[in-house]
């Protein structure tokens, strides 16, 4: 785990064996404090009224309309926390919506164990955890546009919010892009909101989006092969 600082971190699975495996393989980690599990919702924002985390582990197994509602709400009532989805599934509209309600990464239960690290190393730094399986999902999103010509964008972008976004996708950090850029990083944190309200978007998965329908941003051929 690159980042030193202590990482404050939940479990929400139903399944108790699960729960306890994933947690004893968190716990491996020296900054990394797994402070509650939960089996469900209503235990879940039981205990988030009463302790801060800065990362939820959800292990998805209940209904998809049930899971829609439940991030839904903690998008609404814990803007802060970064959700880690892990599912068995990999099917990228699935992927493609929980991105569209605010999930900040999601990881397949058939990849290897290091990936569940490199996504909260990823999120403790407030970036998205830019994996394959996500932007195989972003990917499928844009040809699922150009097959029914969508074109939803009237307002473009400037050279240097297209750069920020660019570098966004590369992974920087707004402290890195500013240094970059030779701006401060309010700067940064000012044009990339900035952004958002000139498209009408409210995230910066909707960036990435908006970056791939547009050629602002070139998918990697790399992360496209199976």
């Amino acid at each position: 785990m690159p980042s030193s600082r202590t990482i404050n971190l939940a479990i929400a699975a139903d399944a108790g064996l699960f729960r306890k495996m994933l947690r004893g393989y968190l716990s491996d980690s020296e900054n990394i404090n797994v402070i509650f599990q939960a089996s469900d919702a209503l235990e879940l924002f039981n205990k988030l009224r009463q302790v801060s985390i800065d990362i939820l582990i959800l292990d998805i197994t209940l209904s998809r309309m049930d899971i829609y509602n439940m991030l839904k709400k903690i998008r609404k009532e814990y803007p802060a926390i970064g959700i880690i989805v892990l599912s068995e599934s990999t099917d990228l509209q699935v992927v493609n919506e929980l991105l569209d309600i605010g999930i900040h990464g999601y990881v397949s239960k058939m990849d290897e164990t290091e990936e569940i690290f490199l996504a909260i190393a990823a999120i403790s730094e407030n970036k998205i955890y830019r994996n394959k399986l996500l932007t195989d999902a972003l990917y499928f999103n844009r040809q699922m546009n150009t097959m029914i010509a969508v074109n939803q964008y009237s307002i473009t972008l400037n050279e240097r919010e297209k750069k920020i976004l660019k570098l966004l996708w590369m992974e920087l950090s707004n402290r890195e892009i500013a240094s970059q850029l030779f701006l401060g990083v309010r700067s940064i944190e000012k044009i990339r909101q900035d952004m958002k309200e000139k498209l009408g978007i409210k995230s910066t998965i909707g960036l990435f989006k908006y970056g791939i329908q547009e050629g602002i941003i070139e998918i990697d051929s790399l992360l496209l092969k199976s």
